[in-house]
Parts: C-alpha cells; sequence; structure tokens
C-alpha cells in the first residue's frame, strides 16, 4: 500500500506530485519541475516515466485521458494526503534544524 512503501518522497517524487495539482503531462511535469526550481532539479524521462507508473498503480494519481503517445495525469485524494504528510515532515526537519543549529526556540 502507498502508505508503507511512501513513508518518505524523493525530491523528485514530492515535485512530481506537486505538478500534478494542475493536470500535466509528462513532458509538461518535466518543465515545471526544473522552472519551479530554478534548475536544482532535473527529472529525466526514464525516472518520470517510472514514478508515473509507480503512483498510478499505488492510486496516488490517475490518467485522466490519452492523445496519441501523450498522457495526462492529476493527483489524488491519497496522493494529495502523501504530499501533505512529507510537506509537514519537512518542516519538522527544518524546524529542528532551527532549534538545534540555530538555537531557536522549539513551540
Amino acid at each position: 500500500m502507498a502508505r508503507e512503501k511512501y513513508q518518505t518522497l524523493t525530491e523528485q517524487m514530492f515535485y512530481i506530485l506537486i505538478c500534478l495539482n494542475h493536470e500535466s503531462c509528462g513532458v509538461d511535469i518535466m518543465k515545471n519541475v526544473e522552472k519551479l526550481t530554478n534548475g536544482r532539479v532535473i527529472i529525466g524521462p526514464g525516472t518520470l516515466y517510472s514514478l508515473l507508473d509507480n503512483f498510478v498503480k499505488e492510486r496516488m494519481i490517475i490518467e485522466t485521458k490519452i492523445i496519441n503517445r501523450k498522457k495526462n495525469y492529476v493527483i489524488t485524494s491519497l496522493g494529495a494526503e502523501m504530499l501533505e504528510k512529507e510537506y509537514l515532515r519537512l518542516i519538522n526537519l527544518k524546524n529542528d534544524y532551527e532549534v538545534l543549529v540555530r538555537g531557536g526556540d522549539k513551540s
């Protein structure tokens, strides 16, 4: 089940799911991730399509339409839940860093 397999998401997974809050095809996802991260995160086609296939199998995204060989996808409620869980995990990491490294107050 997706909950066990995806306890944490890689950067590529995280950004793919963010992009799929709006219906997108693979090429658009690659472009959007590169643009959003100012080129810091690049997702190649092999990685992208492998992750998309896995996300579909895990019901984290669904195919919305196929035109010729171009498939469009959108995130599901399960995918959105996993994305939110990862977002909160990252915030906790940042907060722990602030307390332990910068001497901030953990409230």
